[in-house]
């Protein structure tokens, strides 16, 4: 079976959810590779999601400078494995990653894909685009790997049928002199304050916009009880009622979330385009002609006030 590299992202010794999403959407192309930055990784779970090996690359270098080495340390991997396929987080450093290593390759690239499909005798990546409004099928003519950057929460991450154990090897990779030229002299992480996942990978998003009045205490309960991420839309966000950096829109963040609540937002296109490809919608607005009606899959008509603290208390009462 052809071989499929998957970049896999590690938070704190634990792989991401998004790393296993691809893992799972890898299966349905050939056989996955698992790529490491550093050996802190449970190579049991990569294991048990289909990885068939596990790449480690161990050096300082990788954290010390910017993406340049790991796109030449990939490349040259890509070179000597020759696989059908490398598939990344289309996160902003996965999209930069991936773009270097197809143009290392001469390969094609596609980012923000939802899906990927096996073809003929080719790969098949489906991206939603202007805002949502198309689906777009894309095959890669020629080139080797296709290089596909997918979108987190594109597809629901399961354990491999038959899965084995897989084998590590530790790759040397002596980075060149050119791809140290920007050094990273500090890393400052910026904290949300709170235990909530992180928004562009959270699986539920419970996001709230001007119909909360700037209270968005009955959004953060609702997603609290839901183990979920908190967004916001531009109007909340420009009106000072919440951070900047949980806007979700064109000129936010974009989600593509398994459940996505939209509490007092009217749907304007600027916030379509930034989570229409969730898989279920749900809206709560007092307008019943609110255009996020047209595009959403439940619609409740009412105060979101008085709505999300029955809806939690509801949660909170179910799960215990």
């Amino acid at each position: 079976m052809t071989e499929v590299l998957v970049l896999v992202t590690v938070d704190g010794g634990r792989v991401t959810r998004s790393a296993l999403e691809l893992l799972t959407l890898a299966r349905r192309i050939g056989e996955p590779s698992a790529v490491v930055f550093g050996s802190d990784v449970d190579t049991d779970v990569l294991s048990r999601h289909g990885a068939a090996t596990v790449y480690t690359f161990e050096s300082p270098d990788f954290a010390d400078f910017l993406v340049v080495p790991k796109a030449e340390a990939l490349a040259a991997l890509v070179a000597d494995r020759q696989p059908v396929a490398m598939l990344v987080t289309s996160t902003t450093e996965g999209k930069e990653i991936a773009a270097l290593v197809a143009q290392r390759a001469s390969a094609g690239f596609v980012y923000d894909a939802v899906d990927v499909l096996p073809g003929q005798q080719e790969t098949n990546t489906v991206q939603s685009v202007f805002a949502g409004n198309y689906t777009v099928t894309s095959a890669f003519a020629g080139g080797v790997p296709a290089v596909i950057a997918v979108k987190p929460n594109a597809t629901t991450p399961t354990e491999a049928p038959e899965p084995g154990t897989a084998t590590v090897q530790a790759v040397i990779h002596l980075v060149s002199e050119a791809a140290k030229r920007a050094r990273v002299t500090s890393v400052v992480v910026k904290s949300s304050g709170s235990s909530r996942p992180e928004l562009g990978e959270a699986a539920i998003v419970v996001s709230g916009g001007r119909g909360t009045g700037g209270d968005f205490s009955q959004v953060e309960d609702f997603a609290d009880a839901l183990g979920a991420a908190v967004g916001a839309s531009r109007a909340a966000v420009d009106s000072g009622w919440y951070p900047h950096q949980f806007q979700v829109g064109q000129t936010g963040k974009t989600v593509s979330a398994q459940l996505y609540i939209a509490a007092g937002i009217s749907g304007a296109i600027q916030h379509r385009a930034g989570m229409q490809t969730s898989k279920v919608i749900v809206a709560i607005n007092k307008d019943p002609d609110a255009p996020i009606f047209d595009l959403v899959d439940f619609g409740v008509v009412g105060d979101l006030k008085a709505i999300l603290p029955q809806a939690t208390a509801t949660v909170v009462a179910r799960t215990g």
